[in-house]
């Protein structure tokens, strides 16, 4: 999520809604306080680490106005016709293209070890950082800082985020205030937020370290075990546009998770193309269009990118960019 370029990846989640002035948004300075010493006296003993170094790097942290202002304010809240042309670009596919050359055998790699696909791995760091150019510009303690301390609707999730930033830092032996990352604290080429940088980040070099920000071995190598431990199926389809005229309006519905199979949607009448199994989970999408809506069929694997970020305008966006790449990165490669 990064505009700039940076998303707010989910493996960051999506951000949440409400306005920017109100009440229920902001936390008084005494109230922050309070949570801050809560946080201290818990988190010394669940971290292992001394209640006076926790105080010394939560006094190197300042409130940021416009990390408030951006989380409310999420590129997924725009309806599809709109999200798109924001990532479906020449230039970003054109870089797509570059970067999968550039680092063509780590790719390999990375898809033989991980069973995820070199264009799926090159589309999300090209919509994450643009491959690289675009890491953010938030100070990652002052960001996790504002939103656990001074953002209600989602202070417990990011002051965990916080905790989990530093036991990051003291294992990667950073200086606290100078990662810096996205509005909502994602860091590195695929913007991992700090729970899944420790957990899933991995060592592809074999260097001895897990560098997400200027290490982009071990950014594709990390990418890539994030959708094999949220159960990407290798080899299996990700998404499917079948012919538009047809009801699927009466089948489609919200959330993400397949819950229907294609053979339930034959035996309602729905033509879905021959190579698609009966047993295959599928979830009826619709996406809304200038005119109306577009209809796709979202597979487990669709599912899976959702897993990076909770939503489907991102997952369908990183489908059709990984196709795009792929195709010109295929096309460049026969000519």
């Amino acid at each position: 999520m990064i505009k700039s370029a940076i998303i707010t990846s989910s493996i960051m989640l999506a951000a949440l809604s409400g306005p920017f002035a109100s009440a229920q948004t902001q936390r008084t300075e005494t109230e922050a306080q309070q949570r801050i010493d809560a946080f201290v006296s818990e988190q010394s003993e669940a971290l292992g680490i001394a209640p006076e170094k926790l105080q010394q790097w939560l006094a190197k942290a300042r409130r940021n106005e416009d990390v408030l202002a951006a989380i409310q304010k999420p590129w997924e809240a725009k309806p599809w016709y709109q999200y798109y042309p924001i990532f479906l670009t020449d230039k970003r596919r054109a870089a797509g293209v570059r970067f999968w050359q550039a680092h063509q055998d780590e790719l390999e790699r990375a898809a033989q070890k991980f069973g995820v696909p070199e264009r799926i791995i090159v589309a999300i760091i090209g919509i994450e950082t643009f491959y690289g150019e675009y890491l953010g510009k938030y100070s990652v303690l002052d960001t996790l800082y504002t939103l656990g301390f001074y953002y209600p609707p989602r202070s417990s999730f990011f002051s965990s985020e916080l905790a989990e930033y530093f036991s990051l830092a003291a294992e990667q032996g950073w200086d606290v205030t100078e990662p810096v990352g996205s509005y909502a604290g994602a860091m590195g080429y695929g913007q991992f937020i700090s729970s899944s940088y420790r957990h899933y980040a991995v060592d592809f070099d074999n260097d001895g370290k897990r560098d997400l920000i200027n290490n982009t071995t071990d950014a594709i190598g990390s990418v890539a075990n994030y959708f094999a431990e949220h159960r990407w199926q290798a080899g299996a389809p990700v998404a499917y546009q079948p012919e538009q005229n047809q009801d699927w309006a009466a089948v489609a519905s919200k959330g993400m998770k397949p819950d229907t199979t294609i053979g339930q949607l034959r035996r309602q009448g729905y033509q879905i193309d021959s190579q698609y199994a009966d047993d295959l989970a599928v979830k009826v999408l619709a996406f809304e269009t200038e005119t109306g809506h577009e209809y796709w069929l979202g597979f487990d694997n669709f599912y899976s990118i959702t897993r990076y970020n909770h939503s489907p305008l991102y997952a369908m966006v990183a489908y059709q960019l990984s196709e795009q790449i792929a195709s010109a990165y295929e096309h460049q490669n026969d000519s």
